[in-house]
């Protein structure tokens, strides 16, 4: 069967059921058991992404698609497999599924998608969620038509759902914020970050305001309890069976991190570290107050005045030197306490209402938190200071983070499983994510956090899914669910799917009998084809 999704002005379905039919009958490949390579060689299962345009496209079944299934369900229930309980497999779907005017973007090419993945034995689909979509217009005006209409694909399909609420908006593809909330944002400016030169970010609230009622009087945190029990309520049929998982959105990304690096220089080969981002009248107001507080009042009037900008080196400033910079005295200690405690701040309420708004509902609760791994190898971890982790040489950053998630029983989603010190990272920066990931991992199991993994990238390269299968099968760090992210043209592109099928297929290698080594079974599969083809030209 060749299934292919291209640009069109159109939709040609031809037999529009028979893909999926014939798919879901083809017993041999619906298991992470069968011999892929041997499915794919005889079905050739193709998913063409379109490239530019993703509103139109047409789906067409070939000839080849008229097949009886080359294996019957009598022939599958013999079969004697070895299971396994490793890791769930998650994909991600694109993060423009659902347009701005709530319907399902490429919906074909997405139907399609979902039913390859399934028969490469994929347990589930991560879905974002954007505020700026579902709460478009006016506060407290829900629509989840779209989202609905995806959570009840996936689910007919048999796979799980992981949501993830995203209270931020994305350039690419373009998501913005809901427009009654930009519109606020124009008459006071403050609800966002805004750098040591006044630019603003306006991809996400500023943390200094969770608490204040900046939205036509109710608080961020009051606005995005309301929007979880709408959600809540809307796809209460699918909570706990279809829906197993839910992340919440914590910053820029959807990532708990202050939006540091949000406008790196494009002239130079160098990486700077980011700028702290505490200059807007709220954070200003907060660090004021803390200062008055300590005893230094002239130390809230501004952030470090010796920190480098977006686009110069760490070091080329007093501030991140390695030795005797302003990171290691007191006054560094008393801002960079306050910058991370900001942080934490905002995480710890936002968890707090995720877990109290779903504890009735047997799915898990968790958060995203950066790998942050540039400038690691240094003593003062630049990047991770101007990102809110108060993270040294002399200092575990990431101490107070997870015992904040482990406070209010969620996990935590880690990215950058692909990323490799040696492969990925370039020697100037000082960069390892290996080590990170290892710190990072070490303070989840002092405090009972479980890590799910996530990638950084569509891996093109084989280093990528072979790095990923080493943290995911470590001996000390025991995921219980991974998420590829995400589907997409590069992802369904002939450079990288079949090293996706390979990758999935070796993820839990099963044991299986003798009449079930790949090689038998490929003569069996062709022998079934080939008399099928036989029976058709007669």
């Amino acid at each position: 069967m060749e299934v292919s999704v291209m640009g069109s002005s159109h939709v040609n379905l031809g037999r529009s059921d028979l893909g999926c039919r014939e798919i879901g009958n083809c017993s041999f490949t619906k298991n992470l058991n069968s011999k892929i390579s041997s499915f794919v060689k005889i079905s050739k299962i193709c998913v063409k992404w379109p490239l530019k345009s993703l509103n139109g496209f047409s789906l067409k079944a070939s000839a080849c698609s008229q097949l009886e299934p080359v294996i019957s369900e009598e022939d599958s229930s013999n079969r004697k497999s070895k299971p396994n309980d490793g890791v769930k497999l998650f994909v991600g779907l694109p993060l423009d599924a659902v347009s701005s005017a709530n319907t399902v973007n490429h919906v074909r090419a997405i139907a399609a998608g979902l039913k390859a993945l399934k028969l490469l034995g994929v347990d589930g689909i991560e879905l974002p969620v954007w505020w700026g979509v579902v709460e478009k217009e006016a506060r407290g005006k829900y629509d989840w038509t779209g989202y609905l209409a995806l959570t009840e694909m996936i689910q007919k399909l048999g796979l799980n759902l992981h949501v993830s609420l995203c209270f931020h908006a994305s350039e690419e593809p373009k998501i913005p914020l809901p427009e009654w909330v930009s519109r606020i944002g124009e008459s006071d400016p403050s609800i966002f970050f805004k750098d040591r030169s006044g630019q603003l970010y306006k991809d996400c609230l500023s943390f200094a305001v969770t608490d204040a009622p900046v939205l036509d009087g109710k608080t961020p945190v009051q606005v995005y309890k309301e929007f979880c029990e709408s959600f809540k309520d809307a796809f209460s049929p699918f909570m706990g069976s279809t829906i197993t998982g839910i992340s919440f959105g914590l910053g820029p990304e959807g990532e708990l991190r202050y939006p540091s690096h949000h406008n790196p220089s494009k002239m130079n080969n160098h990486q700077g570290a980011g700028e702290f981002q505490c200059y807007d009248e709220y954070m200003l107001s907060s660090l004021k107050q803390y200062a008055e507080n300590s005893g230094n009042p002239l130390w809230g009037l501004g952030g470090p005045h010796d920190a480098p900008g977006y686009d110069q080196p760490p070091m080329s400033s007093n501030f991140f030197k390695e030795h005797g910079g302003s990171w290691g005295t007191t006054y560094g200690d008393f801002f960079l306490s306050w910058y991370s405690g900001q942080l934490i701040s905002h995480g710890s309420k936002l968890l707090s209402l995720a877990s109290e708004t779903f504890n009735d509902v047997p799915i898990s609760i968790c958060g995203k938190i950066p790998l942050v791994h540039s400038w690691y190898r240094t003593q003062s971890h630049p990047s991770e200071l101007t990102a809110g982790f108060y993270n040294t040489v002399n200092r575990d950053g990431y101490e107070a983070v997870i015992e904040m998630f482990a406070k209010h029983s969620c996990q935590i989603i880690l990215p950058g499983m692909d990323l490799s010190d040696q492969q990925h990272q370039p020697n100037e920066s000082l960069s390892s994510p290996e080590l990170l990931l290892a710190q990072i991992a070490a303070s989840c199991r002092k405090h009972g956090v479980e890590i799910l993994g996530q990638n950084s990238m569509v891996a093109n390269a084989l280093n990528g899914f072979e790095q990923i299968k080493k943290n995911l099968s470590g001996e000390k760090e025991v995921m219980s669910l991974f998420t590829y992210q995400r589907m997409g043209a590069d992802f369904f592109s002939p450079e990288h799917f079949p090293s996706f099928t390979q990758f999935v297929r070796n993820l839990n290698q099963p044991e299986l009998d003798s009449d079930d080594q790949p090689m038998k079974q490929e003569e069996r599969a062709e022998s079934l084809t080939g008399n099928n083809l036989q029976k058709q030209t007669a």
